[in-house]
């Protein structure tokens, strides 16, 4: 497999308070990796980093062989799409309208928006089950209608990877289920790499073809979640105790922690 995002040696600090020291990390393409970890363990600030939100004072991070900090800004946009946690979308403005702002890294002076980008957002808010609310505020959507927006603005940008922080936060299991499927539909039928945070540990072993397992800002475990999601690897990345078994409906592991002290 070729490799869509490579981390080497990152060194990544807030404050004075080092985050993430010394991280090698590599993103197969095509794949759906995802982030987990106890809060504070550097999954939003290694994703960040990945996507250029963050600088790291030692380290660098190649995009499909190169140097992020050598490609331009534009060009960047058109090959690595992010989709920050919890986004707020500006007063007053259309389904369409902000799905349409994912095409923003095509146009140039010399190519304005075109019937190709108008055709590029009616897939993406068909892909997404948007079609019929498309002239709706975002403001009045619930909250799944909201987050497949964001998705639908990062399937319009059309770029071969894509970084997820959190894509279900504040969703019921209903709506973080349907996000879900959308992504790995996304992921199946177009290719796009896919790198998410999350925190449900059983969803994101049914999800995901691949586990990063982060501990204090290093790589405790790396692989399927089959190989990954141990009693031994909950215990040191999460504190946790607890037994993994087969999930009835996937096979995927399922997470059941036991019951501790009161």
């Amino acid at each position: 497999m070729t490799t869509a995002l490579e981390a080497r040696g990152l060194r990544v600090a807030y404050d004075g308070t080092v985050v993430l020291d010394g991280l090698d990390l590599s993103i197969e393409s095509g794949q759906i990796t995802t982030l987990v970890g106890a809060n504070g363990s550097g999954k939003s600030t290694l994703l960040k980093t990945l996507g250029r939100i963050l600088k790291p004072s030692s380290g660098e991070v190649l995009l499909e062989g190169s140097a992020i900090t050598s490609i331009g800004t534009k060009e960047v946009a058109r090959r690595l799409a992010i989709l920050p946690q919890s986004p707020s979308a500006p007063t007053g403005i259309s389904v369409r309208e902000l799905v349409m702002r994912g095409r923003n890294p095509h146009q140039t002076w010399a190519r304005p928006w075109s019937a190709e980008d108008a055709a590029i957002v009616a897939e993406a808010l068909a892909a997404t089950g948007l079609s019929e609310v498309a002239d709706r505020d975002v403001g009045a959507l619930s909250g799944g209608q909201r987050q497949r927006v964001w998705i639908a603005l990062v399937v319009a940008q059309q770029a071969g990877t894509l970084l997820l922080d959190e894509p279900t936060t504040f969703l019921d299991l209903t709506h973080q289920l349907s996000v879900l499927r959308l992504v790995r539909r996304i992921n199946r039928d177009s290719g796009a790499t896919v790198v998410m945070v999350l925190h449900d540990l059983s969803l994101a072993a049914r999800y995901s073809d691949r586990l990063v397992v982060l501990h204090r800002g290093a790589v405790v475990a790396d692989g399927t979640p089959a190989e990954v999601l141990t009693p031994s690897v909950l215990r040191t990345a999460f504190d946790l105790d607890a037994r993994v078994v087969p999930d009835p409906v996937t096979g995927t592991p399922l997470v059941v922690p036991e019951e501790g002290p009161s």
